[in-house]
């Protein structure tokens, strides 16, 4: 499963409180701040709404260094 990397970009200042609160949910407090969610529609909604706030970076995770080499 992929994961996403959220990144605030831009100023939840003077912003309504809706968006500020899905800010908040995400788990991202200030600018430059990243934080690193499953990808899902709950978490697309969030991201529909702070579009315009957010960098969104998709991660696909590679199998562990366990697996790769065997210990």
């Amino acid at each position: 499963m992929a994961k996403l990397k959220i990144t605030q970009i831009r100023s939840a200042i003077g912003r309504n409180n809706n968006q500020k609160q899905t800010l908040l949910s995400l788990g991202i407090r200030k600018i430059g701040q990243s934080v690193i969610k499953d990808e899902n529609p709950i978490v697309f909604g969030m991201i529909d709404t702070v579009g315009h706030l957010v960098k969104v970076e998709k991660i696909i995770e590679s199998s562990s260094l366990k697996e790769n080499y065997g210990k």
